[in-house]
C-alpha cells in the first residue's frame, strides 16, 4: 500500500510539475486597454477571462491606460503586446495628427488591425433643469462641458462632432467619477454619455445617474444633416441600458469602431485561433457583458464593417484576412492591405 501511496503522490507530482511547465511556457499578452470604470477596461477583463481558458499557449493580462490612445502608443512602443484601438485613432495615426502628431518618428512597430469588437456611440447629457434652455448641440457654444478624458477615443469624436458642427464650447476636464455631482452642481453644463454595441454604458455612466437629474441632449435634425454632410454618421439608440428616464424614446448618438488589436509577432494562425474563440464564445459572453452583442449576432459582419473603415490607414492582420476568408466575406480590394506578417 505504501509503495501504491509513493506511486500516486509521484504521479501527480509529475502531472503537477508538467501542468506548471506548460504554463511558463505560456506567452504573455500585456493587453492595454483604456482606465478603470471605462467600457473598454470592463469588456477586456470579460475577454480575457475566456482565452486564458481557451486560447492555447497564450495568457493575456490586462493592463489599464489613462485611455485607449495611450495603450496604441505603448503598442507602437513596445511596452504592450495588445492595444485597444478604433478607427478615430488609426486616423489621427495614420495622418500624424491631433494626439498623434509627431509620434510617428518615436513608433518601433505599425499598429495593425486584427479583431474588431464592437461600436462605441457618443452624445451629451446635460441637467433637466436646463431642457429647455439648452435644446440642441448648437446649445453647447461657449458652456461648460466634458467631452471626455483627453486620451479617450470618445472625446475625439464628440469633439469632431462639435468641429463639425462649428460649436466652440469651454472644455472642462474633470475626474470620471465626479461628472455626475459637477452637473448636479452647476459646474458642467453637459457631459458625454455613450453606449457600446447600443447595448451597455459604461460604468462611470451609470454611477453619474445616481448622483445627477441628466436627460440626453439629441441634435437638432437640421445638426443630423450638417454632420452627415461632414461624413459623421449617426444611429438612434434605446436608452435602456442608462437604467434611468433620459427624456427621450431615442437616444442619437456618433458611432465609431473599436477593437482589441495584437501584432505581426502573434502568428497568423494563432490570431485565426483567437477570433474563432470569440466567435464561439460571443453567446455565453454576452449574458455578462452586453457589449459582446454586435459579435455575438454577427461576428464576420463586425470585422468587415471594421475592417471597411480603417482599411486604408492602418493594414490587416494575416490571421484576420485569413479568418474572413474562410468565411467567404473577404474583399479582393483588401489584398493590399494585408501586413506582411509571420
Amino acid at each position: 500500500m505504501l509503495k501504491q501511496a509513493i506511486a500516486a503522490l509521484s504521479l501527480v507530482a509529475l502531472v503537477g510539475a508538467t501542468a506548471a511547465t506548460a504554463s511558463a511556457q505560456d506567452k504573455e499578452i500585456r493587453w492595454g486597454t483604456s482606465a478603470v470604470g471605462s467600457s473598454g477596461h470592463k469588456f477586456l477583463v470579460t475577454l480575457s477571462e475566456a482565452l486564458n481558458k481557451e486560447w492555447k499557449g497564450y495568457n493575456v493580462t490586462v493592463q489599464p491606460t489613462p485611455g485607449a490612445i495611450i495603450s496604441v502608443k505603448g503598442f507602437a512602443t513596445e511596452k504592450f503586446d495588445g492595444y485597444y484601438g478604433s478607427d478615430i485613432a488609426f486616423y489621427e495615426y495614420a495622418n500624424d495628427t491631433a494626439r498623434f502628431k509627431g509620434f510617428k518618428a518615436n513608433a518601433k512597430r505599425q499598429p495593425v488591425q486584427s479583431m474588431w469588437n464592437f461600436t462605441v456611440e457618443v452624445g451629451f447629457g446635460i441637467h433637466k433643469r436646463n431642457k429647455d434652455k439648452i435644446k440642441t448641440w448648437h446649445d453647447l457654444a461657449g458652456k461648460k462641458t466634458f467631452t471626455g478624458p483627453r486620451p479617450w477615443d470618445t472625446r475625439a469624436q464628440t469633439e469632431r462632432g462639435l468641429r463639425a458642427l462649428g460649436v466652440k464650447h469651454d472644455y472642462v476636464e474633470v475626474d470620471i467619477a465626479t461628472a455626475g455631482s459637477l452637473l448636479e452642481s452647476g459646474t458642467l453644463d453637459a457631459f458625454v454619455v455613450y453606449t457600446n454595441a447600443e447595448a451597455a454604458t459604461a460604468p462611470w455612466v451609470t454611477e453619474a445617474s445616481l448622483t445627477t437629474d441628466w436627460v440626453a441632449l439629441n441634435p437638432s435634425a437640421e445638426e443630423i444633416k450638417q454632420l452627415k454632410a461632414k461624413g459623421i454618421s449617426t444611429t438612434a439608440v434605446t436608452p435602456k441600458m442608462f437604467r434611468k428616464d433620459i427624456g427621450v424614446d431615442k437616444i442619437i448618438l456618433l458611432p465609431f469602431y473599436y477593437g482589441f488589436h495584437v501584432g505581426l509577432d502573434v502568428p497568423a494562425d494563432d490570431v485565426y485561433k483567437l477570433l474563432v474563440i470569440v466567435e464561439k464564445k460571443a453567446d455565453e459572453l454576452v449574458k455578462g457583458e452586453p457589449s459582446f452583442a454586435q459579435i455575438a449576432a454577427d461576428m464576420v459582419g463586425m470585422q468587415r464593417r471594421g475592417i471597411e473603415a480603417a482599411v486604408d490607414l492602418v493594414e490587416i492582420h494575416p490571421g484576420l484576412a485569413k479568418y474572413m476568408k474562410e468565411k467567404g466575406a473577404w474583399n479582393s480590394k483588401w489584398d493590399s492591405r494585408v501586413a506582411k506578417g509571420k
